[in-house]
Parts: C-alpha cells; sequence; structure tokens
C-alpha cells in the first residue's frame, strides 16, 4: 500500500492566464513531442489525477515562465492558487526562478520571499557543448562564475534553498559549489538526469553522485526518470533509485512525479506505484522519510 507522500516535484500553468513561451510556441527539446502537454494544467488536474493515491501536499517547481517577464509574477500566482481552500494548501512550496547572474537579484529574491509559500530557487544549469537541444541554460559554466555564486549565496539571505537540475556531466562542477558554498541547501532534481545507458555513462552519472554526496548540504529528488526512459517500467527504472538512496542514504533522497511533463509516458497513478514496489523491502521508517517526511524537513513543509 502506497505511504502518504509529498509530490516533491510538479509543475502547474495557466496558458490561458500566464506567460510560457516554450508551451505556446514548441522547442526542440530532447524529449521528442510534447504537444500533448501543451495545455493549462491545473492544480485541479493535479488532484484528479491522485485521487486514488494518498497526496497529501506538494511541491511546484518553476516552469519557465517567461524570462523576459517579472519571475516574481509566477510565485505571487500560485500563492494565489494554494491560498484558495479549494486547492487544499496546494502547492504547500514554491521554488520560483530567478537570474541569479543579475546583479539586482537581491530585490527578485526579497520579493519573492513576500510570499508565504516560497522556499527557493531553480535556475535550469543543464548545458551540453556539443548538443544545443540539451542547454537549458544560458550559458555554460555559470556554477562556477563569480557573478552567478554571488547570486547564489544570496538565496540564503532569504533562507531559501536551490533545486539543482544538471547533467551527469555537470556533477563535479555541482559539488565544488555545494562545497564552497554550503550554507545554500541544494536539493538534486530528477535523478542527476541519466541520460545515457551506456556503461561509460552510469560510471559517470555515479561517480558525480558520489562527489556530489560528499556537500554537506546536498539532498536528492528521485524524478522524471519517465522523461529519461520513456518506455520505463518499475524494473527500468529501480537500479537508478536503488542506487541514488544507496550514495546519498535514505535520510536525503524523496520522490516526485515531474507532472505534467512525465504524463507523456504514464499516468500518475503508475509512478506512485512504482516507487512503491521498488522500496517495498525498506523499513516503514525508512519509507516513511522517502514518500513524505524528508520533504517535509527539506521544503519546509
Amino acid at each position: 500500500m502506497i505511504p502518504q507522500f509529498i509530490d516533491t516535484h510538479h509543475h502547474l500553468w495557466d496558458l490561458e492566464n500566464n506567460p510560457y513561451p516554450w508551451l505556446v510556441e514548441p522547442i526542440d527539446h530532447f524529449v521528442g513531442d510534447y504537444s500533448a502537454i501543451r495545455k493549462s494544467w491545473l492544480v485541479s488536474d493535479l488532484q484528479e489525477g491522485a485521487k486514488n493515491v494518498p497526496l497529501i501536499k506538494s511541491v511546484h517547481v518553476q516552469a519557465e515562465w517567461d524570462h523576459n517577464r517579472d519571475p516574481v509574477g509566477e510565485t505571487i500566482w500560485l500563492q494565489s492558487v494554494a491560498d484558495d481552500p479549494g486547492s487544499r494548501g496546494m502547492p504547500n512550496a514554491i521554488i520560483g526562478f530567478a537570474d541569479l547572474s543579475d546583479p539586482d537579484v537581491e530585490a527578485t529574491l526579497e520579493r519573492h520571499a513576500d510570499n508565504a509559500n516560497w522556499r527557493g530557487i531553480r535556475h535550469m544549469l543543464n548545458w551540453s557543448d556539443d548538443k544545443v537541444n540539451f542547454r537549458f541554460a544560458e550559458s555554460g559554466g555559470l556554477m562556477s562564475d563569480r557573478q552567478w555564486r554571488e547570486g547564489f549565496k544570496l538565496i540564503g539571505k532569504f533562507n531559501g534553498s536551490f533545486d539543482l537540475q544538471v547533467w551527469p556531466w555537470q556533477l563535479e562542477e555541482a559539488a565544488r559549489l555545494g562545497n564552497d558554498i554550503s550554507e545554500v541547501p541544494i536539493i538534486l532534481n530528477h535523478t542527476a538526469m541519466p541520460i545515457g545507458r551506456s556503461p561509460g555513462e552510469l560510471r559517470e552519472w555515479r561517480k558525480g553522485l558520489e562527489s556530489l554526496g560528499e556537500a554537506p548540504n546536498v539532498s536528492a529528488k528521485i524524478s522524471a526518470l519517465g522523461m529519461l526512459d520513456q518506455t520505463w517500467d518499475a524494473e527500468s527504472i529501480a537500479p537508478f533509485v536503488l542506487d541514488i538512496i544507496d550514495i546519498l542514504g535514505v535520510d536525503r533522497c524523496m520522490f516526485g512525479s515531474n507532472f505534467p511533463v512525465d504524463s507523456l509516458f504514464s499516468d500518475y497513478e503508475t509512478v506512485w506505484k512504482a516507487y512503491d514496489e521498488i522500496t517495498c523491502d525498506f523499513t516503514d521508517s525508512e519509507r516513511a522519510k522517502l514518500f513524505c517526511t524528508n520533504a517535509e524537513k527539506y521544503y519546509r513543509i
């Protein structure tokens, strides 16, 4: 039986009222055709998908609101969603966007922090030198850039955390960031995105996780494995789930759905049944941490 759980990684978008350029005009994305999710997806859709599973809280992660618009607008909208009684308080935590390279980013962070459910920032850092559709950041090497790091440090001033999204080959650089600026909690997104399946690529993923795990301020979300293995089942994703738990420990891992993006590859209930099946031999205490209490700790909800 699936334990009560917190979904630590989902998105909402209202295409009729809010600006999401990548959903209005499709881009060349590594997942391929994502036309099925280019429509509004609201908290009611999240809860409808979860109607047969015990979802109790949720964490919303920034959904690429138009970067030419005020990023705090997304947080303000999400706070209004959470404040509506019909939402049951969801999203209970809001991870917004801020350009950490912006010399004026402190003012943006301060305005995010005015919203009760704001908990941190995600600035997607995925970069590949040779694959254009693997580039989500403005440039490579941002985690080593002096100006970007100054913005990163400011997250801690507002008691925020940083949601880290990178490819496996960027994990060593992320480890240096975590060790150098340990006062900002880092929450790794999407199981460190193991996009490759060759033995060498899997070694790179595991070695990178081991390096990142040495930083004292790192926890991780097990999520988006369907996005990275579009014909997945519980058996195919189990090695990644179990490896990251083995590397980082039960106390530093938690589960997320990455919906509606991962709705391209399965339904919501199937994702949580897979996590339940993979961890069936864990103790009740360990499962409680993975499904619920770690999320409460790291997202302060």
